[in-house]
């Protein structure tokens, strides 16, 4: 499948989508946008719900839809628009720093079934002179790849926010919330961490 474009956050849908346990009855991926991971998601899972609470968005996801795959147009957030506890894959992609981030993961949490698994991709800003360093080294990946695929580029209308979390903060909170939690920083200033919810 040929990405129809490219930015920071669909570098890392394989990442997601490799993370996708076998035999996943159903997968959730929050703030969809257009639908994009959602549909590489319909490959790995029985059914994919889409949810993102733009209007535009769902309406670019519902264009082309597979059969398997629901979209719905909410927030996350919103306790009476997903039902809890009943995914097997849960997805949150440049997501969690919308709000506050305690509030966001407990959510993402509670959407989990038993045994389910967490896939966060997220951003954290800069603050110590090592983070600064490490960022700057993602600058040439992110030239060269953006040249390489056509420039950075995202479905017109897809609501963008900066965020105020430092990484060591990300990091802390984290695996505060998320024991076990296997996060690292990576390229493109993302960070992945994946969690596997215990399963009684």
């Amino acid at each position: 499948m040929t990405d129809p474009y490219w930015n920071h956050n669909v570098h890392y849908h394989p990442v997601v989508v490799d993370a996708v346990p076998e035999g996943c009855r159903t997968a959730l991926d929050v703030g969809c946008g257009d639908g994009l991971l959602v549909r590489k998601l319909a490959s790995r899972a029985e059914s994919v719900t889409g949810v993102d609470r733009s209007p535009q968005m769902i309406r670019l996801g519902r264009a082309d839809l597979p059969e398997n795959v629901t979209f719905v147009e909410a927030d996350y957030l919103d306790d009476t628009a997903l039902d809890e506890g009943t995914y097997d894959f849960v997805s949150a992609v440049a997501v969690v720093h919308h709000t506050e981030f305690e509030q966001a993961v407990r959510r993402l949490v509670s959407l989990l079934a038993p045994g389910g698994r967490l896939v966060i991709v997220g951003l954290a800003c800069n603050r110590t002179f090592l983070d600064w360093v490490i960022s700057g080294c993602g600058l040439p990946v992110s030239l060269f790849l953006a040249r390489r695929n056509g420039g950075k580029r995202g479905p017109v209308g897809m609501p963008m926010e900066d965020t105020t979390m430092c990484w060591g903060e990300v990091s802390e909170e984290a695996r505060r919330l998320l024991p076990g939690v296997r996060l690292r920083r990576r390229l493109l200033w993302r960070y992945v961490a994946i969690w596997d919810k215990p399963a009684a």
